[in-house]
């Protein structure tokens, strides 16, 4: 038996996949590329597939996270390539790697999220940034599916930069367009590093904290995207949750 670690990509519109049709579509994609899947017991078996902290609905993303058990040894990178074949344009393949020592979720101590906000002023958004670092606590309310519930958003996000779109630090996954209506001062990029905690702290939470905290009101919805995932180092950056595995294979 192997167990092969995939990251892939969730582009475009099919960032409005919710995560069970992206379940979905990869088991279809994985019969489709004749993967010697390993299933589990049972009446109903189900082919054996892990997945490490799904972005939401809505969001796009270039860090998702994703581990298979195969009952035959096979080619990574040759499975990377049929698998990615094998799905719908928008969910990407783009690294495929056996399965080191260690478990694969627990490399996944935070998120580091692009969000754009069309509409909204470099200069205007750093202020609201600045009010909601300068606090502890920033209580925000969430609609679940019982109910509305309140969760304090501030402790989770570690660190938040303001960038211009296209400027130094921005990096825009490819094919990802500032949206042009606006003047470029007019887009404000926050680059935002969040802990992965219980409950966890979406995109649109750290955008409702900045609501609480400096009453910033994008005139359109902004757009996020996820761009890595990994564990925290001491300055608030991550580190890339496949690097043990690819030195485990180099031996």
């Amino acid at each position: 038996m192997q167990k092969i670690r995939l990251r892939y990509a969730k582009r475009g519109r099919l960032r409005f996949t919710s995560h069970r049709d992206v379940a979905r579509a990869f088991e279809r994609a994985l019969r489709r590329a004749g993967v010697p899947m390993a299933y589990s017991q049972g009446f109903s078996p189900h082919p054996k597939i892990s997945w490490i902290g799904a972005a939401p609905t809505g969001v796009a993303s270039e860090a998702e996270y994703v581990e298979i058990q195969l009952v035959e040894a096979v080619d990574p990178v040759r499975l990377a390539e049929v698998l990615d074949a094998a799905l719908a344009p928008g969910l990407d393949v783009l690294e495929a790697v056996a399965a080191g020592p260690g478990g694969l979720a627990e490399r996944m101590e935070a998120s580091r999220w692009r969000i754009e906000l069309p509409g909204v002023g470099v200069a205007e958004l750093q202020s609201a940034v600045d009010s909601l670092l300068a606090q502890e606590h920033v209580e925000v309310e969430r609609l679940t599916k019982d109910g509305r519930r309140l969760i304090d958003a501030r402790p989770a996000v570690i660190r938040a930069e303001v960038l211009a779109p296209g400027g130094p630090g921005d990096d825009a996954p490819e094919g990802v367009g500032t949206d042009m209506s606006y003047p470029q001062d007019s887009c404000g990029i926050l680059r935002v590093v969040v802990r992965q905690t219980t409950p966890a702290v979406r995109p649109d939470d750290v955008l409702s904290a900045l609501r609480v905290v400096a009453a910033l009101e994008p005139p359109v919805p902004a757009k996020a995207t996820r761009m890595a995932q990994g564990r925290l180092d001491d300055d608030g950056g991550l580190s890339d949750p496949l690097a043990l595995d690819r030195q485990a294979a180099l031996g």
